[in-house]
């Protein structure tokens, strides 16, 4: 994993006119398109979609959580990751960890502001170490191979696949240098370069922010995409427009499902193919139960939640 030296810079965006890599696949397709096999790792994690990602993880800073993401993109779609830290998220022994290859790592380029200047300056240095990096590269390929037809290619597979910003409200918020208006105009003109290098590059942007408030505000209109994951007992659950978690991986390779929405899904289309119609509309739930059951003589009797449901929905304190 390489390190940038955060530097104050002025990167435009006519630094981004680069032939684009082809993007994978997308991961996050629906497994009733398919067939009803939910026994595939393409429903553990959410894809990352071009554009800004706001991921907000409750529970704790998620750091685990947030490098996943990042590793399973870069698992399945070329190109390095450009990573403006902040709150100590790219840690080298948690992501050692985590990738299945030491090779993965050096893919991953950090720049670290301690300071909301120096957060800002990496931020404005980042078109300057891509360019370098596709410099690099791909005079290394050419080098190695005289093709020029591999060279074209090796010239897309260079450019960045993703950029990481987490915590990107921290140094803005905490600095006593800057007054209130200081702070969310530095923060505003951080989130605008993101927004230009998302679209520059086309390619996706993962930001966290430390707490959903006002001030974070700005962020949130500007993601694209919108993500929320909770710690539950049974893993994360990751929760966005075109992402549910519904299952989970247990020992022996096979899958749990913990979400009523699953069997519904299931059920609803099976229902369609053989061309039935609900019979009677859905029990109302009562207040305090999940609906309503039959008993072997034939009373009705109240259902609820309670002891199970806290199994699907308790939030576990386990950190990062």
């Amino acid at each position: 994993m390489l390190e940038e030296s955060p530097q104050q810079s002025n990167g435009t965006s006519s630094q981004f006119a680069v032939e684009q890599p082809s993007r994978g696949a997308d991961r996050n397709r629906n497994a009733l398109a398919e067939g009803v096999d939910r026994a595939s790792e393409d429903i553990l994690l959410p894809s990352l979609e071009n554009g800004i990602t706001l991921l907000d993880i409750e529970g704790d800073r998620g750091v685990a959580i947030l490098q996943s993401l990042a590793v399973d993109h870069l698992l399945v779609n070329d190109g390095p990751a450009f990573w403006v830290d902040a709150n100590g998220y790219a840690t080298t022994t948690s992501l050692g960890r985590l990738a299945p290859s030491r090779r993965l790592l050096d893919r991953i380029h950090v720049a670290r502001g301690f300071t909301p200047y120096q957060h800002y300056g990496a931020l404005c240095d980042l078109p300057v170490a891509v360019n370098r990096y596709v410099r690099e590269e791909t005079a290394e390929s050419t080098t190695s191979r005289r093709s020029s037809t591999h060279s074209d290619q090796q010239g897309g597979v260079h450019m960045p696949s993703l950029i990481v910003a987490p915590a990107l409200d921290a140094r803005y918020r905490s600095a006593d240098a800057l007054g209130a208006e200081q702070a969310r105009t530095l923060q505003a003109r951080a989130l605008a370069r993101l927004t230009a290098y998302a679209e520059g590059y086309d390619v996706p942007v993962l930001v966290t922010r430390t707490a959903p408030d006002e001030f974070t505000e700005p962020i949130e209109t500007a993601a694209t995409h919108h993500l929320r994951c909770e710690q539950t007992r049974m893993g994360p659950r990751f929760v966005g427009e075109e992402f549910e978690t519904l299952v989970y991986p247990v020992e022996g390779g096979s899958y749990y499902q913990t979400t009523f929405a699953y069997w519904r899904e299931i059920l609803e289309t099976r229902a369609s193919q053989l061309g039935l119609q609900p019979a009677s509309p859905e029990p109302v739930a009562d207040e305090d139960g999940i609906g309503h059951g039959t008993m072997a003589d034939g009373t009705s009797t109240s259902l609820t939640a309670d002891p199970m449901l806290d199994a699907w929905t308790a939030v576990s304190g386990t950190r990062g």
